[in-house]
């Protein structure tokens, strides 16, 4: 043990582990091997109240089963928590051969250990008497975070290996997200510069000595590691790096464009001096790493600060989504902590923000999203000065909604994916978002019919109209329905638009029932009939034992629910279990389907 403070101590292992000392308690931070708990005794302390863990990496994990054996509660950053408590579903389903993916999730645990809790970004962790502010840190892994404390009275940071030594970091490969990219780099820069602008007396690194002389040793590394990224002449690097202290910028007095995010936010500013916002998703952009997995997706809210100090907002109040897809609501539950936001969603996809796990769609958010408002249609919402009205948007996504409102004396549009929006506008659709043929004929009508001056997309620049651009909007979209149309046996260009199981994902209890809704399409304009049969594996009964439902009358275009009853056998012990729905519809046998997963929790 080297005494670092009076009751701070360091233990030099796999990894440097910090003991923080309260009498004959204390708290560790990192863990290494999990040798710390021999030599506790050598400093007076006999109990442990828990560990805290910065990020994933085997160096600094691998004894955690010896804390869980001793009874010591652990807690890991909050998107991480899957490579601690589900590795081994992790290690199950990472790509290995033919693999371009560089980024170092497989330097984590061999086998799982049970965890007492997440470390969420923006919270505050109390343990005993010792409080930690959790920060997010971006950079050496995707999940990292930097817990910052005062220990004897010094506030102290442990900053995991965001920085080793004064302009070094431990690993240079662990910062490269995806093959050949630069996008750890790039957050580190962003990390390192919100730790700089704290008052912090000294950092303590997961590798080589502390660092009391912070700043200047983090402002080297950020030197050292901007000359690495214009080496390399990133653009999408340098714009954040040369804006970053200025995100958005004016379109209209009163409504700015946040330019350095993944999607486009949009902020309607009130003469009162609070804010809305439409769309919050990946907070200025480094680049997404390889894999979809939740340790590979982090929303942060680092623009937040320099929003209320260039345009004089004192509060974020609302923030409403174009649709569902991640890229654009990432960041809710971080504006609710951080700014106590209102979510505000279109009546017609809430529900899939509040259960994602309910649905099988594309660009889901890993995490429920709390709905505090759920808006009509085509009804006018008041907020501050202003009016609102949502229309349906369908052609990207069936779930998605144009906004229509008058700010600065313009007509403004906003409206997410729809169209791609360069130099003319081309159908932007995905099928599996459940598309139709005639949507973008429907959306052209409503552009043509609302007559925008000014029209907001999600990834692409403020589209000032012209009376040829809805005339490009009618051309291009009639055209996508017409192929269709032809290329089509049925003109159903979606395969799952026959049937569908809710919800798509459940963990269940063994022993327990689970209720199960089939949603059953007719998508013909004539009356059909169905029936339906459902596929189930060992370990699940159907209530009742008959599995074929009687014939289901259908008008066109008609959808019927039917919902189903399963038991769960006590000795059910499997992931992700696969149920299916087998469909004859119109005589014509379809086959199964639609599935869903069940998991024994």
């Amino acid at each position: 043990m080297q005494q670092i403070s009076q009751n701070l101590f360091l233990f030099r292992d796999t990894c440097n582990v910090y003991v923080i000392r309260d009498g004959s308690n204390a708290v560790i931070v990192e863990f290494g091997s999990g040798d710390v708990l021999e030599h506790l005794g050598a400093i007076g302390v006999s109990r442990v109240l828990a560990v805290l863990m910065t990020h994933h990496h085997r160096d600094v994990v691998q004894g955690l089963v010896r804390a869980v054996e001793a009874g010591i509660p652990i807690y890991v950053p909050h998107f991480e928590r899957d490579l601690f408590a589900n590795v081994d579903k992790h290690w199950q389903a990472r790509s290995i051969d033919d693999n371009y993916d560089v980024r170092q999730d497989r330097f984590s645990l061999l086998n799982p250990v049970p965890i007492a809790g997440t470390l969420e970004d923006y919270t505050w962790q109390s343990v005993g008497d010792q409080r930690f502010e959790v920060i997010p840190t971006p950079g050496h892994t995707t999940g990292s975070i930097t817990l910052i404390s005062v220990v004897d009275g010094k506030r102290v940071a442990f900053s995991g290996d965001l920085i080793a030594e004064p302009g070094k970091v431990w690993s240079m490969a662990a910062t490269q997200w995806s093959y050949n990219g630069l996008e750890g780099v790039a957050a580190s820069i962003l990390s390192l510069r919100n730790l700089a602008e704290r008052p912090l007396e000294m950092l303590l690194p997961t590798h080589r000595e502390p660092l009391c002389e912070p700043r200047r040793a983090m402002e080297l590394l950020i030197d050292r590691m901007t000359q690495l990224l214009r080496l390399r002449h990133v653009p999408m690097h340098d714009e954040m790096l040369n804006h970053h202290q200025h995100p958005y910028r004016q379109i209209t007095p009163h409504l700015l464009h946040h330019w350095l995010s993944v999607a486009n936010t949009f902020v309607l500013l009130s003469e009162r001096g609070t804010a809305l916002m439409f769309d919050f998703g990946y907070d200025m952009f480094t680049g997404f790493p390889s894999g979809t997995d939740v340790s590979s997706r982090r929303p942060l809210a680092y623009s937040l600060p320099a929003l209320k100090r260039d345009f004089n907002i004192t509060a974020i109040d609302v923030v409403i989504p174009t649709h569902y897809h991640d890229d654009h609501v990432a960041g809710f539950n971080v504006l609710r902590r951080l700014e106590g936001a209102q979510v505000w969603a279109a009546e017609s996809f809430a529900d899939i923000l509040v259960e994602p796990k309910r649905y099988d769609l594309p660009c889901l958010w890993y995490e429920p999203i709390t709905v505090d408002r759920r808006l009509p249609l085509e009804t006018p919402i008041a907020w501050e000065e202003y009016t609102l009205t949502l229309y349906a948007l369908p052609g990207h996504t069936r779930y998605a909604v144009a906004i229509a409102l008058e700010v600065d004396g313009k007509r403004v549009m906003i409206t997410g994916d729809q169209y791609q929006d360069n130099e003319t506008p081309d159908p932007n659709y995905v099928y599996a978002n459940r598309f139709e043929a005639d949507d973008f004929v429907r959306s052209a009508a409503l552009y043509r019919r609302l007559n925008p001056a000014l029209i907001l997309t999600g990834h692409w620049l403020p589209k000032w109209t012209t009376p040829e651009y809805f005339d490009q909007l009618d051309a291009v979209s009639a055209a996508t329905a017409q192929l269709h149309r032809d290329l089509l046996v049925d003109g159903v260009p979606n395969d799952d638009v026959y049937a569908r199981i809710l919800p798509y994902q459940t963990t269940v209890t063994p022993g327990s029932t689970l209720r199960l809704q089939i949603e059953i399409t007719n998508p013909h304009d004539h009356p059909v009939e169905a029936y339906v049969r459902f596929i189930v594996p060992e370990g699940i009964a159907m209530l009742p034992d008959d599995l074929v439902s009687q014939g289901i009358r259908m008008s066109p275009q008609e959808t019927v629910a039917v919902t189903t009853t399963m038991v769960i056998a006590s000795d059910f012990r499997t992931y992700r279990a696969r149920i299916a729905v087998d469909l004859i519809l119109d005589g014509r046998r379809l086959g199964q389907q639609a599935e869903a997963l069940i998991s024994s929790g």
